[in-house]
Order: structure tokens, then sequence, then C-alpha cells
């Protein structure tokens, strides 16, 4: 996506669980694009860009293999103002607090953010699968590692005090969709996923450890001119807004408990 590379924008984002076997899923969205006409024209016929990112979550209840053909009926599905939350989707395998391992993390989930002022719209999309804990914005902690009786350890405090390589689980990766009608070039969007960052650090903690495969993506439609300032404050708003989301409209699955288990 750099401006010295040809391809200006994707067509769509992908997020699937599965591990890298999910990654097979985004050929499903390819098919789909290629009958809509969707795609960066070639001499050859338009050939749909589609970037995807997937989270480990081979290892929680019954492993599954998101497919091609999975991705295309969730394409044909797709609405613009889908509001469903938690257990959807790539949430369905989410789980934070993974510093103790799998078992004694928190039921995660797909997480929504939405800002509209005027014509100017920001919607954040998160699911957090992380190796941290999700902190509310007072920092304490709403869905984590866990002690056998259930009470949240502190991820950070726990990593401190593990001897090196003890206890470490490595497959934890949050992913981000910021997605906005502002007019930006290549360079600002850039920058609007580095805030998204931020916004991971803002309610993840710790975040973007060795053990996390952290990633963000930002699209826009270029309609309306806003602030870039104002497009980079809120992605890290949204983005931690999302995350949190996310594990508070999850529930209990696989054997681990969500936030509102251990929240009354």
């Amino acid at each position: 996506m750099r401006p010295s590379f040809t391809v200006a924008g994707v067509d769509a984002v992908l997020f699937a669980g599965g591990s890298a076997f999910g990654l097979n899923a985004a050929s499903g969205v390819v098919r789909y694009l290629e009958e809509q006409g969707v795609g960066f024209p070639t001499p050859a016929g338009k050939v749909p860009i589609v970037s995807a990112a997937i989270i480990f979550d081979m290892d929680l209840g019954s492993p599954g293999k998101p497919d091609a053909d999975m991705a295309y009926k969730a394409c044909v599905n797709a609405k613009v103002d889908e509001e469903g939350e938690g257990i959807v989707g790539v949430g369905y395998g989410a789980s934070v607090g993974n510093v103790a391992g799998r078992q004694y993390s928190t039921k995660s989930g797909f997480g929504i953010y939405r800002f509209q002022s005027g014509e100017f719209r920001l919607d954040v999309a998160a699911v957090p699968n992380a190796f941290g804990d999700v902190v509310g914005e007072d920092g304490e902690i709403i869905a984590g590692a866990r002690a056998k009786d259930g009470s949240f350890i502190c991820a950070e405090k726990a990593l401190c005090e593990m001897a090196l390589g003890g206890g470490c689980a490595g497959a934890c990766t949050t992913l981000v969709l910021i997605a906005t009608n502002a007019r930006l070039t290549r360079e600002q969007a850039y920058r609007v996923a580095t805030q998204g960052h931020n916004g991971i650090a803002r309610a993840i903690r710790p975040s973007h450890t060795r053990y996390d495969g952290d990633t963000v993506f930002v699209i826009s439609t270029c309609e309306i001119d806003v602030s870039v300032d104002v497009v980079e404050t809120l992605s890290a708003i949204g983005t931690a807004g999302a995350i949190r989301s996310g594990v508070l409209h999850s529930k209990s699955a696989g054997g681990l408990p969500c936030a509102s288990d251990l929240f009354s």
C-alpha cells in the first residue's frame, strides 16, 4: 500500500479463525467480488484485492477450519449496519488473558464501535484475542487471566513473576479494522493505523508483546474532508471501545467464562 507501489487500495478485508488454515477462506471473498465485477483492473480482467488476517483459536472448543464457502456466504449475507457482537464470526474462538494458558483465560468476542457526526462516519471492528487483559477506561480488568478460583491475576504482574518462558502462550492476535468515509491519503491512513495500535494499548495490558500478532487495517471510501487529527483521535478511542465491547458482549463458550459471568 506504499505510494511507490501500483495497487492503491483493497476491495475487502477478511477476519477469520482457524490459524493459518483460516486464510483459505479469503478465496471465497475473492470469488464473490469477481462475480460482482470488483477488483484491480489488469489485462486479464479485474483481480479482487483481499487482505486477510486470522487468529489462533484451534485449542478452544471444537477445532474448525473456516473455508471459502463460509466466507462466500458471509459476503452474500453482509449488511451495512450489522450490529452482531460477541460470539459471531471470528469472535467464536477469541479469548483474552492468555498469559497463563488458554484454560485460565476469559472468553472474548467480536466488538464494534460507531461514531457519526453529520456526514462524517467512523466505525471500528475488533476481535481481541490477547495475551494480556482487557481493561476499562478506569484501568480495572474487565476480562483476562484468571486464578483457579476465578479471580483475575493481572497479566502484567503474572508475566513479570514468571520464569523466562514459563507458562507463556504464543497464540494470540488482536485484529482491528478502522473504516471511515473521511478522505485519506495512504500516508494519513498509516498514521490512523498507528493510532489504532495506541487504542489497543489503551484497552489491553500488556499489549504488543512478542506473543501477540496485533494487526490494524484502515480503509476509507474517501467521500468527505475531515481533519486527519480528528480521524486519528477517534481511531484510538474507537479501537479501545470496540475491544471492550467485544469482551462485554461475549458469552461463555469452550469451557471459558465471559465477563458477565465474572461480574454481577
